[in-house]
């Protein structure tokens, strides 16, 4: 990638980490994407795609294949507190903590790399994805018929990993992210006054036994060679000091890379709320919400992706998966495809993902672009 190109990329990332879109809300986001695909020379654009998704076609030469590259571009609700950075958000409660701005930038230098190069042929599908932390993006794409529109014959996908030497790029055998699930545990207890707790049922000294029990699923009723998480994140519940409540709500996620042991975890919490509802005299309740599978690399295409990497940068093979969740493996029930993580450096200072000082390394850019082009000519040229 040339200086010049580089530079725009920068420029075009930090523009987007300024301006950020919170899930569901990326149309600004959209148009900008939309904007600068034109400016490269790109002319079919799809716009409005599952709501505010964008999939641009590339075609070149006269091959039958296509392959898809993904970006998502959704923000976090999340008060970036970095105040010395000149490209900082500029909209209340909401920032590019997870590094998608870096993500769509980097698949916007894809198209004008794929502009510039005469050496490919076939039909290359670039999917700007919203909505992907928590809000169905991928799902809503691919009801709106983002296969049968745009067909593909296989997909790839990536995410910055801070920890990981920069443009540092790693390869998972298998899954590379696992399945996620929220759940809530409900207690209805019956509401008194503080003095006199023997005319109540009381659901915060119920939930305070349903927490500890919690962390015994994992420790205790999995198989210690599981991969699995449990954390509670939320509790609610009372409304005065001189009140023992009537009702406590505790919030959590569940994430595990077998559906064989989401199906454990989700026994585990309901024998919970039994458990509890029995001891303490009050009704609980345990509901798992809908969420996403473990990203698990198809064979072939996690080897495509392992030679593509290894032409463009410092590559390690045999990554072990994250208890972190990606939708990107809605895409993968449909087509085969892979997931990758290019290294985003040190974490210090709070350069974590989901961190309200994290930043995306725009030295990042020219590999990951480089990347994506190498993944999708292989694909193409794929016997």
């Amino acid at each position: 990638m040339d200086r010049e190109l580089a530079e725009t990329l920068t420029r075009w990332r930090r523009h987007l980490h300024a301006n950020p879109g919170v899930t569901l809300e990326e149309g600004e986001t959209a148009a900008f994407v939309a904007a600068r695909l034109r400016e490269l020379g790109v002319t079919e654009i799809e716009e409005g795609i599952g709501g505010h998704g964008v999939v641009a076609t590339i075609r070149r030469g006269g091959g039958n294949r296509s392959v898809g590259l993904r970006a998502d571009m959704d923000a976090l609700p999340i008060q970036e507190v970095a105040e010395d950075l000149p490209w900082r958000s500029t909209k209340a409660g909401v920032m590019h903590a997870c590094g998608h701005d870096g993500h769509t930038t980097a698949l916007l230098g894809v198209a004008a790399l794929l502009q510039q190069d005469q050496d490919w042929s076939g039909t290359v599908r670039l999917v700007f994805q919203p909505a992907e932390e928590g809000g169905g993006g991928a799902r809503a794409m691919i009801e709106d018929g983002l296969f049968q529109r745009f067909p593909m014959d296989r997909i790839f996908g990536w995410h910055n990993w801070p920890g990981l030497p920069v443009g540092t790029i790693a390869i998972h055998d298998g899954p590379s992210m696992a399945a996620g699930r929220r759940f809530q545990i409900t207690i209805d207890g019956h509401a008194g006054h503080a003095a006199l707790p023997h005319l109540t049922r009381d659901p915060i000294v119920a939930a305070g036994h349903a927490i500890v029990a919690c962390q015994s699923i994992v420790a205790r009723a999995l198989d210690p060679l599981d991969t699995a998480v449990v954390s509670l994140t939320r509790i609610d519940g009372g409304e005065a000091w001189n009140q023992i409540a009537a009702r406590v709500t505790i919030r959590g996620s569940m994430r595990f890379l077998r559906d064989e042991v989401g199906a454990q975890i989700a026994e585990g919490l309901n024998r919970i709320a039994r458990g509890i509802s029995e001891t303490f005299g009050v009704e609980a309740t345990a509901e798992v919400l809908s969420g996403v599978s473990a990203t698990i690399n198809e064979p072939v295409s996690r080897d495509i992706a392992a030679e593509a990497a290894s032409a463009v940068a410092p590559t390690r093979l045999h990554t072990p998966p994250a208890m972190t969740g990606e939708d990107f493996s809605e895409f993968l029930h449909q087509v085969p495809g892979a997931f990758v993580w290019i290294g985003n450096g040190p974490t210090d200072g709070g350069r974590e993902l989901h961190h309200p000082h994290y930043d995306f390394d725009d030295a990042v850019l020219p590999t990951a672009s480089r990347f994506l082009v190498e993944a999708a000519k292989r694909a193409l040229s794929a016997g």
